[in-house]
Parts: structure tokens; sequence; C-alpha cells
């Protein structure tokens, strides 16, 4: 007897559909990553591309507005009211 005879049959040979490994594309698993890796790192570029661009926008609009409206003049001091007098009956 020699070693292939003792060796279990190949698969090709398995006739039965439950025994037969389905035949898988070769490096799909891993395409499927890289498509998944790349959308991720976009919109993670995207995002902080949108952040940077706010952030300089509101940076450069900080709320420092110049007004050309004339100062209030300081309030008038007024003499003091004199008190009434009550007169009872």
């Amino acid at each position: 007897l020699s070693l292939t005879s003792l060796s279990p049959c190949p698969e090709e040979d398995l006739t039965t559909p439950d025994l037969r490994k389905a035949p898988t594309p070769a490096g799909r698993e891993d395409a499927d990553t890289a498509v998944i890796a790349v959308v991720i790192t976009v919109v993670f570029l995207t995002l902080l591309s949108v952040l940077v661009v706010i952030g300089i926008y509101l940076y450069r609009n900080r709320g420092s507005y110049r007004t050309y409206e004339q100062a209030e003049p300081p309030p008038r001091e007024e003499p003091p009211a004199k008190e009434k007098e009550e007169y009872f009956i």
C-alpha cells in the first residue's frame, strides 16, 4: 500500500454538494476591505477639511466690528428735587 491510497479522497471526487467547498474568488475579501478603508479615509479627510475651513472662517471673522456711531454724551446731573412738605389738616 502506498501513502496516496491511504489519504482521503480529493475534493473533486466528492459528488454531494454538501461535502464540496463553495468556490470563492481569490482576493475578494481583500478588495472589499480596501474599498471600505478608502471610503472611510475619504470621509474622514472631508470632515477634517470642513472643520479646518470653518475654523479659518471663524478666526478671520472674530466679531471685532467698527461702528461709526457717535458716543453718547455723559449724563447731566440734575439739581436735587425739593422735598415735598406734608401738611396735616
